[in-house]
């Protein structure tokens, strides 16, 4: 990807989303764009309209981090977003090769003892991810949670696709919007982490042509960090779920990573998995590639 285009984007998106009242400023007359002029945030980061100017037209080669923090303090960017800023000027120097994730061979297996402990997880739903979003491993309750996700026969099936291509997503995900969000930030924050990765450059220039729903969210370049939370759910067997989830990167493995979820306990979630455990035992089979088929 370009990245003088890519910081000219993400700079003048977060500038638009800074009103002059959030920043202190007085509001007189009527202005022309949305949020801060650059000659307001070039005063408030302390820095001359010319030089911050430069540096919204791409170039952060040599920038050094006070100058970046000064930005980042003035446009009120959260830790996603200090983390990617920080990786595009790192991407414009170069030195963010040094910090690139190693390239996986296309066709990756699970290492067994990974999946050994994917399976030891059996009270809640356990996946692993790549930074493109795809769905690389699951434990028993994970495939069958995912069963729809599964369902496209793309090998390994992936998040943003089932996301903006398939229908039953708008089933699955109640809350479409909020996931489609964070499936986009997710896929964004990859690209700044490996601007480079063909394969999410393949993705997301598919996704940009077959849905004008993922190009108008890909604009916006919101980026975050998929850690805790709670996610919900509709599954077309089990009905609603409702579930905590945390995040971590794999040690030996950092580009990837295991997602756990869980129920409130003696809560109506709780009481879903176990029905989701026992509709996949009884009537669902594992396949090698992780489809769930019916017996």
């Amino acid at each position: 990807m370009d990245n003088r285009a890519e910081v000219r984007e993400f700079l003048t998106t977060r500038r638009a989303k800074i009103s002059p009242e959030q920043a202190g400023l007085p509001v007189s007359g009527q202005r022309r764009v949305p949020g801060l002029r650059r000659s307001e945030v070039a005063a408030l980061a302390g820095m001359s309209v010319e030089y911050y100017a430069k540096l919204e037209r791409g170039t952060l080669a040599g920038v050094s981090p006070g100058v970046l923090d000064a930005i980042a303090r003035t446009l009120r960017l959260d830790d996603a977003e200090r983390a990617h800023l920080m990786r595009l000027a790192h991407e414009a120097d170069g030195s963010n090769a040094v910090l690139r994730p190693h390239r996986r061979p296309k066709q990756w297996q699970v290492r067994p003892s990974l999946q050994w402990s994917l399976d030891a997880i059996t009270a809640g739903p356990a996946i692993v991810v790549n930074n493109r979003q795809d769905l690389l491993a699951a434990n028993h309750l994970g495939r069958a949670m995912y069963s729809d996700v599964y369902a496209d026969p793309t090998r390994p099936p992936n998040f943003g696709r089932f996301t903006f291509l398939d229908s039953a997503a708008r089933r699955f995900y109640p809350n479409f919007d909020v996931a489609a969000d964070m499936t986009v930030a997710n896929l964004r924050t990859a690209a700044g982490k490996d601007p480079h990765d063909k394969g999410l450059h393949d993705l997301v220039g598919e996704l940009s042509t077959r849905s004008d729903d993922f190009r108008r969210r890909w604009s916006a370049h919101n980026v975050r960090t998929h850690g805790t939370g709670v996610k919900t759910f509709h599954h077309h067997v089990v009905g609603d779920l409702e579930l905590a989830y945390e995040s971590m990167d794999l040690r030996a493995e950092p580009d990837l990573t295991m997602t756990l979820y869980a129920a409130q306990p003696a809560s109506p979630t709780e009481d879903a998995l176990r029905l989701l455990a026992s509709w996949a035992a009884s009537n669902q089979t594992d396949t090698a590639d992780g489809r769930l088929t019916t017996r």
